[in-house]
């Protein structure tokens, strides 16, 4: 089972710009889909982006959107999230996922923490003001 390793977070003022990276620890070419996932103290897990692993598609919350762009690595061995205009409601711990789930048709469903069945340990983002 592949594993994932986030990095990249750190503290940032606001309005500035962080580049989160989960690197895979083998190949991915079982995977479907990957995805960026945040989550602070007493709150659920809340999506952030995901793409698609093989055509490339992606999906952005609506909060993030203009502001955060999710690519895949070179020889899609990683995922990225370029964040940029940085917000005061934007420090979590971000976690990257994975899932070998075919989410094509239901590409809506990307956007579902229970779709996926590998996760990292997490990156800690803060911003200050």
């Amino acid at each position: 089972q592949v594993q994932l390793v986030e990095s990249g977070g750190g503290l940032v003022q606001a309005g500035g710009s962080l580049r989160l990276v989960c690197a895979a620890s083998e190949r991915t070419d079982s995977v479907s889909t990957m995805g960026w996932f945040r989550q602070t103290p007493g709150k659920e897990r809340e999506f952030v982006a995901a793409i698609n692993w093989n055509g490339g598609s992606t999906n952005y919350a609506d909060f993030v959107r203009g502001r955060f762009t999710i690519s895949r690595g070179m020889a899609k061995s990683a995922v990225l999230l370029q964040m940029n205009s940085l917000e005061s409601d934007d420090p979590a711990v971000y976690y990257c996922a994975a899932t070998l789930r075919t989410l094509d048709t239901n590409w809506w469903r990307s956007a579902f923490a229970s779709e996926y069945d590998t996760w990292g340990q997490g990156t800690q983002v803060t911003v200050s003001s």
